[in-house]
Formats: C-alpha cells, structure tokens, sequence
C-alpha cells in the first residue's frame, strides 16, 4: 500500500482535486443566483411562478447523470463546461426548493414595513427580504453546496478527469483489493477534509451571524 503514498500520485489526484473544484465552484455559484431568481418566481406565483414550478418539478425528478450525459454528447461545450452546465441546471433546482423555504419564512409584516418606508416590491425583497432569507437557510445551503461537490464525482462517467477520474486512472496500475481500497480511501479522505471544512466554516459564521442580529 506505501507504493499509493507517493509524490507524483499526489500531483495527479491534484489536478483532478483542481477541476472538481472548477465545476463545484462555477455550478454552486451559478445554481445559488439562478436558483434564487426561481425561488422568487415561484414565491409570487402568476405565469412566470407556474413555469418556475415546472422546471423544478421536472429537474429534482430526473437523475444527475442524465444531465451530464446530455451536456457532454449532445452538445458543442467542451467536457469541463459541459460538466458545469450540467450540475448548473440540476442543481439550480435543489437551492431554488431551499431558498423559497427561507422566503415563506419571512413574515409578510417584513413586506409591509418596507412598503411604509417607501420601497417598492424589488427594493423590499433585495434589501429586507432576501438577505433574511438566505440567512434563515444557511445550514441547508451549506448541505447542499458540499452535495454538488460529491455530485462532481458523476463526470468521470464522461470522460472529465476530476478527482474521482483521476482515481480511476490510478486504480488500473493495482490489482489488489488493499491497494484500491487505499486509493479510494485517500480519495473519500480528501472530499471529506474539504466538505468538513466548508461545513465547519459555514456553521461559525452563521452562529457570528445570529450573534450580531439576535
């Protein structure tokens, strides 16, 4: 097993750490304002919130990998941005669901007093609303942002060479059941230090958060 535990496989799992990163990344931060803007959508209702309805429904329904076989074959993009799209519109479904959940959450009262301020609707929810709103859904935000990066794992599937590809390229230089279950534990090891770190981080400043409202 100590033949796993060697520089240059470091390096190579990496770079694979690298892009699952980039698409986690790119598609957590393109999800959450997507996702916002259905959840607010779908919050208020009429056409545009029926159709909002529609598309979450239809995504949260369908598999992952379904999206990213799509994306990568049916396509022009590149694998990397194939991959991100992918998780993009997948995951865009989940947070819209979760940011809603902190909208009903607000007391319609909140809508009233900025309305006697004088702000229009926009002004009340993009300055009172929302940010109580994403500040009431923190912990299940965080949840679901360390889910789209264990999600990354699906692009292998395709060809993306991320941290789990890597592992697989790896995994053809062993023959033997310690030696892959070595390599895939180091693999489970890093996804963990980093999701347990994004959790750890995110629950500190939500609890500074709560200190300074409360």
């Amino acid at each position: 097993m100590s033949d796993i535990f060697q520089v240059p496989i470091f390096l190579f799992l990496l770079q694979g750490l690298r892009v699952t990163l980039t698409i986690a990344g790119a598609a957590i931060l393109m999800s959450l304002v997507f996702g916002t803007i259905l959840a607010v959508l779908r919050n208020h209702g009429g056409f545009w919130g029926h159709l909002a309805a529609v598309y979450i429904e239809a995504v949260r329904n369908a598999p992952l990998l379904l999206f990213i076989l799509a994306f990568r074959f049916m396509t022009p993009l590149p694998p990397v941005y194939a991959g991100i799209v992918a998780m993009t519109v997948f995951e865009t479904a989940a947070l819209a669901e979760i940011v809603r959940g902190g909208l009903k959450s607000i007391h319609k009262g909140q809508w009233e007093a900025g309305a006697t301020q004088g702000f229009n609707k926009i002004q009340v929810l993009r300055y009172i609303v929302l940010p109580q709103a994403i500040h009431n859904v923190i912990p299940p935000l965080v949840s679901q942002f360390t889910t789209i990066i264990k999600d990354t794992s699906y692009v292998w599937a395709v060809g993306i060479e991320d941290l789990t590809g890597k592992g697989m390229i790896i995994m053809g230089r062993y023959t033997t059941a310690a030696q892959v279950f070595t390599l895939f534990g180091l693999i489970a090891a890093i996804y963990f230090v980093i999701n347990y770190s994004i959790s750890c981080y995110a629950r500190r400043r939500h609890q500074r958060m709560a200190k300074a409202i409360y």
